[in-house]
């Protein structure tokens, strides 16, 4: 089985159109979980009208907790999911009729190598359909997450299932004060021990609103800098290109001047103070700007 997560936050006139999409899956070997993140709007309400008018074809479970951001509703879900893959669905997004049956059939290909932390498919674009990003250059990759973006150069969001038990392994870090951490910082720690199977095929339709979190992640970030730094702390000295050691190292600069005071022990190299001014003159232009 497989758990369909849903972490939500304000989103209330979006639950139903998403429901919608849920129910209208060819296979219903799942349940669907929902984490509500300390909405102050009517989400409880419409939940509830969707539970009680729902045919008991596939379980709803609703859970609110509150508000501490995206990754610690997803920490939470993990905890309660009764599935073997999670499915992470925001609350605005839909899935295509067919995505828990390939993403199923393509977790039979490889669930018996306990290497490969769970399987990847391609998002495509809610308003006309196209695949978000370059696509995979073959139709099945077995790599981690590093190398599909590194080595393959693949562009764009991929919609990751993990398997439960790996994100238990591995969960988002929860910093007192902040309420954003990138899922890039978790994908590239568990891309040090396991591979994903990444397969050439939509899963998933995305759809970026004006207020979400997708459209303030620089704001995102310097309101909650440690989380920031720790990411690109990690990548500057993990075995990648030069070209995105320095990247991560201007970034590590240019969230480091958000935090204020104790910065929990996040450093980089020497050698890469250099890159500190670029950094410097970013953190002054995003302070502009937001």
């Amino acid at each position: 089985m497989t758990t369909i997560f849903t972490p939500t936050y304000n989103r209330a006139n979006f639950l139903v159109q998403l429901y919608d999409s849920i129910k209208k899956q060819s296979c219903r070997d799942f349940e669907w979980v929902i984490v509500d993140d300390g909405s102050t709007d009517n989400t409880y309400e419409v939940i509830a009208d969707i539970i009680s008018s729902h045919d008991d074809t596939f379980p709803i479970r609703y859970f609110k907790k509150p508000n501490g951001g995206k990754h610690t509703a997803i920490n939470m879900g993990v905890n309660v999911a009764e599935g073997e893959l999670f499915f992470i669905l925001d609350s605005d997004d839909e899935l295509p009729r067919d995505s828990v049956r390939i993403v199923c059939e393509e977790w039979e290909k490889v669930n018996n190598n306990p290497l490969i932390a769970g399987v990847a498919g391609l998002d495509i674009n809610k308003k006309d359909n196209t695949i978000i990003g370059s696509g995979l250059p073959l139709n099945e990759i077995d790599c981690n997450a590093m190398d599909i973006r590194f080595r393959y150069k693949v562009k764009g969001d991929l919609k990751e299932v993990f398997r439960t038990s790996v994100l238990k392994e591995f969960p988002f870090p929860e910093i007192q004060g902040e309420r954003f951490c990138p899922e890039q910082l978790v994908w590239f720690r568990i891309a040090q021990k396991y591979k994903l199977h990444y397969f050439n095929k939509p899963v998933y339709l995305a759809e970026y609103q004006e207020n979400g979190l997708s459209s303030q992640i620089t704001k995102a970030r310097m309101n909650s800098p440690i989380a920031s730094m720790m990411t690109y702390a990690e990548l500057n000295r993990y075995d990648v290109p030069l070209k995105e050691k320095a990247k991560a190292a201007i970034n590590f600069w240019r969230f480091r001047l958000c935090c204020k005071g104790n910065s929990c022990g996040q450093r980089i190299g020497a050698v890469w103070n250099v890159l500190a001014p670029i950094g410097i003159i970013m953190h002054l232009r995003d302070k502009w700007v937001h």
